[in-house]
């Protein structure tokens, strides 16, 4: 751990990390601290949002779908922990120090703060006066060893799968058909999940089996760990890192590597500069939108474009001129040894932590109504589970070239009916998702709907990659040539 920071201070760039580190702790901060107030409230939350039900009922059922939804964005979003490895293994430090040291890095991480925040408040005021300490304290366990063990599989399987995508698909496909038998009535995930915490209050002991479990995964992955912690394996398999000017996308690779060459160019530039500024000023979009009268009817189709609007700004305001940004160097890109699913990849990494950073800001519309989270977090997921697709799809045929000197405003160059054509299917599919649900008075339904929909669609992103790069190759030499015009 001494070596880890004594690389960050000492690093060439560790005024801009530092910042970095700043900023998104600002963020984490927040949204931990949004997590404790639904923790402390929640009882009230589910009494107004299923009036007349028992609320531990209630509780019990949803802690296997929130570990079901998080599984799949440790998936697309958890990142492996990276040290240099290489020169440790010829000390005489053994591969189990190394191994438990990158178990333990990979720990803090906010996937596993969110739930101690949400869930630990409840157990101990709620549960723990209803059915006792003794309770809640096996509810805390069993909490913390679902969290582990969602963690450590999503580590080994991404470890896995550097070899074969195989094994994360059979993770994502198993999540999915769970949610499939819920959704067709054949088996009840929240039955499942009631029945499995409600028998903790008769036997706390039980909590133990999960804790088990997730022993289970734990060694597994370890010992997938200390089999392939070799010099000869690691050159097979890794890829050197260059260090960037902002040391939070080091831990992305190559990928990585691109966004933050991309992230640059935005803030060196006036007209993508503008992009960012959008991204912030229209976060008070949705007070022209979100009328009381609106929110008490749950009227989400009249409020769901702003919430589109905001969440989805950036890859709306920058995403359309994709991949004109890059077209005074875009021959140069081509020429170098850049991989093209690493530079398809690397726009979705931009397009998806855009995306988180505006969709924590507007968290605030929760002081207007509950009902507007739920709204914003259902269309977020639509926005980088397949709104990023549309973007990038799109992307492909714009060949119209940009002047990044110029600024923004009242510029119309590069626009074309590529803009115009991609508003179509970006901002209408929701509407359209959610339009049978809204039709049938069953607007919360609705927005699981566009949410299950953004999920299904991220879970798929490698297929989504593999496309996009297949017609991005297809259509490199036509777009080259109308940059050069």
């Amino acid at each position: 751990m001494t070596h880890q920071w004594y690389s960050f201070w000492r690093g060439r760039n560790k005024a801009a990390g530092l910042v970095a580190r700043i900023v998104m702790m600002i963020f984490v901060i927040y949204f931990l601290l949004v997590a404790l107030g639904i923790g402390f409230f929640m009882k009230q939350f589910i009494q107004q949002f299923f009036p007349g039900q028992n609320v531990i009922t209630i509780f019990n059922g949803a802690i296997l779908y929130y570990f079901m939804v998080m599984f799949l964005a440790r998936i697309q979003l958890q990142e492996l922990p990276t040290i240099s490895v290489q020169p440790y293994l010829t000390l005489n430090i053994s591969r189990k120090t190394i191994v438990n040291f990158l178990n333990g890095k990979s720990l803090f991480t906010f996937f596993n703060l969110l739930p101690l925040f949400l869930f630990l408040p409840f157990i101990f005021s709620t549960i723990s006066g209803t059915s006792g300490t003794l309770t809640a304290i096996a509810y805390a366990v069993t909490i913390i060893s679902l969290m582990l063990f969602n963690h450590f599989l999503a580590l080994y399987l991404k470890r896995k799968s550097a070899n074969s995508i195989f094994f994360i698909l059979i993770g994502v496909v198993i999540v999915l058909a769970l949610a499939a038998l819920d959704y067709f009535k054949i088996i009840s995930i929240s039955e499942v999940s009631d029945a499995l915490f409600s028998s903790l209050a008769t036997y706390p002991y039980l909590a133990l089996v999960f804790t088990a479990l997730m022993v289970v995964v734990y060694v597994a992955n370890s010992r997938y760990l200390r089999s392939n912690l070799y010099v000869e394996e690691l050159s097979k398999k890794e890829s050197a890192k260059v260090a960037t000017d902002y040391p939070f996308f080091n831990r992305f690779g190559k990928v990585g590597e691109l966004a933050a060459l991309e992230l640059k160019l935005i803030l060196r530039n006036k007209r993508s500069r503008t992009s960012i500024i959008m991204s912030f000023v229209f976060v008070l979009y949705g007070f022209l939108f979100y009328k009381p009268t609106l929110i008490e009817n749950n009227s989400f189709a009249q409020m769901m474009f702003a919430a589109i609007f905001m969440t989805g700004i950036f890859q709306i305001a920058y995403g359309q001129f994709m991949f004109a940004w890059q077209s005074s160097h875009f021959d140069g890109l081509m020429a170098n040894k850049i991989d093209s699913t690493s530079f398809i990849k690397a726009k979705f990494l931009l397009f998806t932590i855009a995306a988180t950073l505006v969709t924590m800001l507007t968290l605030f519309y929760g002081f207007m109504s509950w009902k507007l989270v739920l709204m914003h977090v259902a269309v977020y997921l639509y926005n980088i589970g397949f709104g990023s697709v549309i973007v990038l799809y799109f992307a492909n045929y714009n060949k119209k070239r940009l002047d990044l000197t110029k600024g923004g405003s009242f510029n119309w160059q590069g626009v074309g009916a590529t803009q115009w054509i991609l508003g179509l299917p970006l901002i209408a599919l929701p509407f359209l998702i959610y339009a049978p649900f809204g039709a049938n008075d069953k607007p919360f339904w609705g927005l699981i709907a566009v949410a299950l929909f953004g999920l299904i669609t991220l879970a798929m992103r490698d297929i989504w990659v593999r496309l996009l790069t297949k017609l991005f190759i297809k259509q490199r030499y036509k777009i080259a040539e109308g940059f050069r015009e």
